[in-house]
């Protein structure tokens, strides 16, 4: 388990004492605090702050704190005011604060690819994204990875939505509500990220149109990112470069030992909204979402132009603008 990593990281303590200055209070400790979603798109996160690898890597140096929120808009607020350093969040999100500051919120290291899929429901009569006229879709939230996958999806098939003259209506709505609106069918079609479509699956009145590796990119885009702000980034370089190496290792773990990755990210979400997910429901997400730390910046800044086009941010911004560089650039 990630225990054993950070076993042998807390051997080498020594090494980083210089990376943690004073706080602003006075308190002799950084202030590290951490944004995340709690779901199972940001798993990393999840086994990170279940097993305290931050508080115990950097024991009485730092003083770590976790934030959870349920939408990029809230975090990118608590970024912008400085509430929190380091935060895992979508890329569309990523994108708007990154433009929004002025590339003060850089994007440190990717969490998540794929993970998302496209549902009907099963008495809709859609058969392809081509019929989606005078449809009703929903996705959790506009500007977001999954509704930028449908904006993408609705012109590759010449379709337009209602708000650009065409006759397909988006709708956004909270995961859970896309749920109950799916299950009365008051809508027609969702694109919402795991668990939410093994859960219409289970429900039994939708079924996968195209799964996570037919949404978008053959599902090698990103779905959860990590960034940090850039104040903090040069404030202690080496508490980034020791928050990768973590992240590194919890991806890794992800990775190797699923099992134990699936229990631990379960009981996290147990913990922030009072029930767990069945564990073969859970099981089954995971087989739609790829954990790698590496970067696919070319989809990044994919998701950038499509925002400016689509009016979510204000232009697209220059690559060396939107990535940290461990190498200081």
């Amino acid at each position: 388990m990630i225990k054993k990593a950070i076993a042998s990281l807390c051997l080498l303590p020594l090494l980083f004492v210089s990376a943690c200055g004073a706080s602003p209070e006075g308190s002799g400790k950084t202030q590290v605090r951490i944004g995340y979603f709690p779901n199972i798109i940001h798993p990393q996160a999840l086994i990170l702050k279940h097993e305290k690898t931050p508080e115990a890597f950097w024991g009485d140096r730092c003083n770590v704190s976790w934030t959870s929120f349920n939408a990029g808009p809230a975090e990118i607020e608590a970024l912008f005011a400085g509430e929190i350093d380091i935060g895992y969040m979508g890329p569309g999100p990523a994108i708007n604060a990154n433009v929004k500051s002025g590339g003060d919120v850089k994007i440190i290291s990717n969490a998540t690819n794929a993970g998302a899929v496209f549902l009907i429901r099963t008495d809709s009569g859609i058969a392809s994204v081509s019929d989606l006229s005078d449809k009703k879709v929903a996705v959790p939230q506009l500007g977001n990875t999954q509704h930028l996958c449908l904006l993408s999806l609705l012109r590759e098939h010449g379709q337009k939505p209602t708000d650009q003259g065409g006759d397909v209506t988006i709708r956004a709505s909270s995961n859970a509500d896309i749920v109950n609106l799916m299950d009365n069918k008051s809508i027609d079609a969702a694109v919402v990220p795991e668990p939410w479509g093994s859960v219409m699956e289970e429900n039994g009145g939708a079924k996968i149109l195209l799964d996570y590796d037919e949404l978008f990119l053959n599902g090698e885009y990103p779905s959860a990112l990590v960034v940090a702000s850039s104040d903090f980034i040069k404030q202690h370089p080496d508490l980034v470069s020791d928050f990768l190496s973590m992240h590194k290792d919890a991806t890794d773990f992800i990775n190797e030992e699923e099992e134990d990755a699936q229990t631990i990210v379960n009981e996290e979400i147990q913990t922030a909204t009072g029930k767990a997910l069945d564990a073969a429901l859970i099981e089954r997400a995971f087989t739609r979402i790829k954990a790698t730390d590496a970067l696919n910046k070319e989809a990044i800044m994919y998701f950038a132009s499509l925002s400016k086009e689509e009016g979510f941010t204000g232009k697209v911004p220059e690559e060396n603008d939107v990535f940290y560089d461990e190498s200081g650039q």
